[in-house]
């Protein structure tokens, strides 16, 4: 799912340029279409479960305020407006400007109020404790080290005390066994992140895994939740 990508971008508001050191997805439309394809025919819908239990997990109640970091073009963060209707507060940040135009127009169609803007996670463009809940799904195994410490302390940056993060990424590939092994995509280790997000200030760490399912290419998933002290 990372047909098109790169390491650096401009602002699609005309702001002056950002650069990360992480993977950039592009592709906008062609990236849902993508995505579609490799959910009906790969995946068995399990992205849409993956991505139902991410926001389980986050324990979401109607009015909090979320921030979905990595966004793409905003399926989740939309789910997520759902949940917390019209006295929430729904934010999506992504590097990607195609992603950002693609959530964008998703939401104008929905009329979903959600607030969607290019930044990376290095510097999210919030204020101290402005959320309740932070989500990260599919897109941690994209950072190098460095910057998911440098990220996870700006998540930690703007929730606010005993506020949640929740993370999902697929597994790391040399876990993977029979078609799953063949997806190019890469993963995380529950492990090494626990111990990140432990070391950005997070308690009560609690992780899960979503297995692979068979005769399909889903690789498998693993979930964490913190919550910041």
């Amino acid at each position: 799912m990372h047909s098109h990508a790169r390491h650096r971008h401009s602002s699609a508001d005309g702001a002056a340029t950002k650069e990360t050191k992480g993977l950039v997805l592009s592709g906008g439309w062609r990236y849902d279409l993508m995505e579609w394809y490799h959910e009906t025919f790969s995946f068995r819908g399990k992205l849409w479960e993956l991505r139902q239990r991410t926001v389980s997990l986050a324990c979401l109640e109607v009015g909090d305020a979320v921030l979905d970091v990595g966004c793409g073009t905003g399926t989740l963060a939309l789910e997520v407006a759902r949940r917390v209707g019209s006295t929430g507060r729904v934010a999506g940040v992504d590097p990607g400007a195609e992603q950002i135009a693609r959530a964008r127009k998703k939401a104008t169609r929905q009329r979903a109020p959600v607030e969607f803007q290019v930044g990376v996670i290095e510097q999210l463009p919030f204020p101290d404790q402005a959320f309740d809940a932070v989500l990260s799904t599919l897109m941690m195994h994209h950072l190098p080290a460095p910057l998911k410490r440098q990220g996870l302390a700006e998540i930690a940056r703007v929730l606010k005390p005993r506020g949640r993060l929740v993370i999902a990424d697929f597994t790391r590939k040399q876990e993977r066994v029979s078609r799953a092994a063949r997806f190019h995509a890469g993963g995380s280790s529950l492990q090494e992140l626990a111990s990140l997000v432990s070391a950005a200030g997070f308690s009560e760490l609690e992780t899960e895994e979503m297995r692979p399912v068979r005769f399909s290419a889903f690789p498998g998933a693993g979930f964490l939740r913190a919550f910041k002290c």
